[in-house]
């Protein structure tokens, strides 16, 4: 059997911001936005540069039940974990963009590790793991 995540919802206020950052902030990929009139929502599916695995699915808040998790989906806790070949590279250039890190970077047994938030508050780790691993 092989099986494998495709996709990760997150949920955002509103698309189009959500787009932007992920986008113009985080180099992230846009790699489908497509409206789906039965539902009235759109499909919208990102990528970090050079990512090959799971992408994000960027789900707008429909109700104030899931508008009330938008930033805080796993309880204030890491959520999402973003692998890079550059750490340094990538933390500057994302405190340049006015990415706010909420922990400073700082080595670990397992690689570089910093926690940044979103546009929402979503905590994630930028880090390089040692060794050449692989997320």
């Amino acid at each position: 059997m092989k099986q494998s995540i495709v996709h990760m919802a997150l949920v955002v206020r509103d698309y189009d911001e959500a787009i932007d950052f992920y986008t113009n902030t985080l180099h992230f990929s846009l790699v489908e936005d497509s409206y789906q009139p039965e539902q009235d929502k759109r499909w919208v599916v990102i990528a970090p540069p050079g990512s090959e695995g799971a992408t994000l699915l960027l789900a707008r808040a429909s109700n104030p039940e899931q508008a009330a998790f938008v930033g805080n989906q796993t309880g204030g806790r890491v959520f999402l974990f973003l692998n890079t070949d550059d750490f340094w590279r990538d933390y500057n250039e994302m405190i340049e963009r006015g990415v706010r890190f909420v922990r400073e970077p700082k080595t670990e047994s397992y690689g570089i590790v910093a926690v940044f938030s979103d546009l929402y508050g979503n905590l994630w780790d930028l880090l390089q793991l040692s060794d050449g691993r692989d997320v």
